[in-house]
Order: structure tokens, then sequence, then C-alpha cells
């Protein structure tokens, strides 16, 4: 173990020893502050180490991109030949996969990238295995699907905390925390709605980062977690879900039986699976779409009749200008307006621009110049 592994240790054993309350909220968000400094360093010293490696520089294509995270010989391969018919090597045996491996699955309208990546295991975000390399590509998904198996089923825990540790945080929401820095003034803090962290924790863990002047505004509550996330400012947030493959090789109490473990543990059910038989895969393909957040979009040419036989797929939360770019790029730099019929607006072909946010069934033209 390195000598920064062995400084992290001894922090995260502090934390364990230490109880929280009122008077020790400072001293514990500064050493939270410091574990995070110190594994971004390992991370990102691993990440330097040995460069990208062959076959991981994988470009993103179609509407959206997923990946099958999980331990070595979970089943990754198989499902990713049985989902897109790609041909990833299968075998008995760990590390089967020895590059990321791409594959296309078209589903209700929409082209998603689904890639296999080498198992992951314990130590990965500090670079262990080809930690560096996989951490990098999920950290650049749309959406992680952890899969793991009915005899592997328990240790989950050991992924999500890799992925934490390599800033990847799961199904949570972005804390909306804005911070300025000044060349004085000392650590100025502003609440949009009820806080629960005060200006000493938020000054402690401000230090760590030798940030000793800055406004610092958070809208709605955070966690001294969350604010050390905004201080590192290198966190992505994804939403992901948990699949159970191999369900065929045990009987249906342990069946019952994992899938209310983990349906517990994780917060939501898991998607129970057996990539060779088959079994379940329509409902993963529904968990994947419904995951990636879709919405239908139809297009109408201006002075022509809209589309209403194929609709685009966009991702929820998407622009008009988003739109513009996914079909053409000179679309943005020639747009005049647009006119939406549909949920979006307040009346049936309003005109907006290019920020406007769009919703599922609007219809959709776009005026250009000639």
């Amino acid at each position: 173990m390195s000598s920064l592994e062995d400084e992290i240790k001894q922090l995260e054993d502090e934390l364990i020893k230490t109880p929280y309350n009122k008077a020790t909220s400072k001293h514990i968000g500064r050493v939270k502050a410091k574990i995070a400094k110190l594994k971004d360093e390992a991370v990102n010293r691993a990440m330097k180490a040995g460069g990208g490696g062959e076959g991981y520089q994988v470009k993103k294509s179609g509407d959206a991109t997923a990946v099958l995270v999980g331990f070595p010989s979970t089943g990754k391969s198989t499902l990713l030949n049985k989902l897109t018919g790609t041909e990833s090597a299968v075998g008995a045996y760990a590390f089967t996969t020895l590059t990321v491996v791409p594959g296309a699955l078209e589903y209700k309208g929409a082209k998603i990238q689904l890639l296999d990546i080498p198992g992951l295991i314990a130590g990965a975000a500090m670079g262990k295995g080809r930690g560096k390399e996989v951490i990098a590509v999920v950290r650049n998904a749309d959406i992680i699907i952890i899969l793991v198996d009915v005899f592997n089923e328990a240790h989950f825990d050991v992924l999500l905390r890799e992925l934490y540790d390599a800033g990847i945080r799961i199904n949570v929401p972005k804390p909306d925390i804005t911070i300025k820095k000044s060349a004085h003034g000392g650590i100025r803090l502003n609440a949009v709605g009820t806080l629960d962290l005060d200006i000493e924790e938020v000054r402690s863990i401000l230090a760590e980062s030798k940030m000793m002047n800055a406004d610092i505004l958070i809208r709605g509550n955070a966690t001294q977690d969350d604010l050390i996330d905004a201080v590192q400012g290198n966190r992505v947030y994804i939403p992901a879900f948990i699949a159970v493959n191999k369900v065929d090789l045990v009987d249906k109490e342990r069946y019952l039986e994992i899938e209310h473990d983990i349906g517990e543990r994780f917060g939501s059910p898991p998607i129970m699976i057996s990539a060779y038989g088959g079994y379940h895969l329509e409902e993963l393909k529904d968990a994947i779409y419904d995951c990636l957040g879709f919405i239908r979009l139809y297009l109408k040419p201006h002075g022509g009749e809209a589309d209403m036989e194929e609709p685009l797929i966009i991702r929820k939360g998407s622009t008009v200008e988003d739109v513009c770019n996914k079909l053409h790029r000179e679309f943005v730099q020639k747009f005049r307006y647009a006119r939406i019929w549909g949920k979006s607006v307040k009346h049936p072909g309003q005109r907006v621009g290019l920020t406007h946010r769009l919703l599922d069934s609007d219809l959709l033209s776009i005026i250009v110049e000639h």
C-alpha cells in the first residue's frame, strides 16, 4: 500500500471513530475534505501513469451511451452479444474482455451505444488492474448498468465505492452550489432555502483547499459531501441501475431473496435477468430506455407537413439548439426562430429561440436563413 493510501486509510479510520455532533462537525468536514483531496490526487496519479491504453478511446455515437460495469466474469460480454449482436469474446474465466467493445442497441426508435468494458476490481479507481482506462470510459457515459451475478450480488457496494472514489455520483442530482473566489472579505455564505451547514463547517472545508476568500451560494439544502464535491469541481452525476445476471442458476427462494436484498440496499429493485437464457431482456431494454430519459420530437418542415411517423429521439431537458446541432451544425449558424406545437409552449405555433426546452411529443418547425 502506498503512503498516499496509508494516509487515506488513517483519515478514514479517524472519521469512523469520531461521533458526529455540533462540536465535531467542523473537524469532520475538514477531515472529509482532506480525504477527498488525497483520493483525487491518487486517482490523477493513476490516470497519468501509463497513458490511456489501446482500445479504450471510444467515440460516442447514437442518441446516448450506456456502459456495462461489473466484476470480471459476470456475463457482460454475453449480455452485449444478446442485446446488440456484437461479437464480444466470451469465456468462463476472468478478464475475457481486454478492451472496450462497443455495440449498438436500437430500441423504440432510439440508437443506444452499449459499451462492454473490462471487469472492475477493488482498487480500480486508484489504478489497479485496468482501472484508470475503464473509469475514464465510465465517466463519459450517459447511464451506467451495474451488472452483478447471483454468486457475487452482495458485492455491488464494492463497485459503487470504486465509482464514488473516481468522482462518479450515482442517481443524485448535481447540488446547486456556486463558489466564486475573491481577493478579500473572507468566506461569505448565502443560502436559498433551508441549509443545515453552518459557516464554520463551510470555512473548515474550504480551508483544506487554501480558499480563504470566496462567495458561496447554495440553493436548496446541501451536505458537507456536496460542498466538498463542488470545491473539487470534477464530479460527474450519472443515472444507474443494477441488473442481476444468471438468475436461472438459483431457485425461486434465492431469486426473491437477492431481489429484495438489493432493492433494500440500493434503493430501487434490480432487473433480474439471464443473458445466456434471454430471460427478462425486454424488461432490461425498457429499463435502459427509461433510465436514459428519452423523449419523442416530431419535425415539421417550414411550410410542409409534419412527419408523425418517425419521431426524432432526444434526451429529456434538450433545447432547440440541441436539436439543431443534432440535425446539422449549420442550423445553429443560420437559425432565425422556431415554432412549437405541444406541451412546452403556452399556445400552438408559439415562436421560440434556441434556449427553449422541449417536452415529449412536441412538434417543432425550425426556420433558418436561406
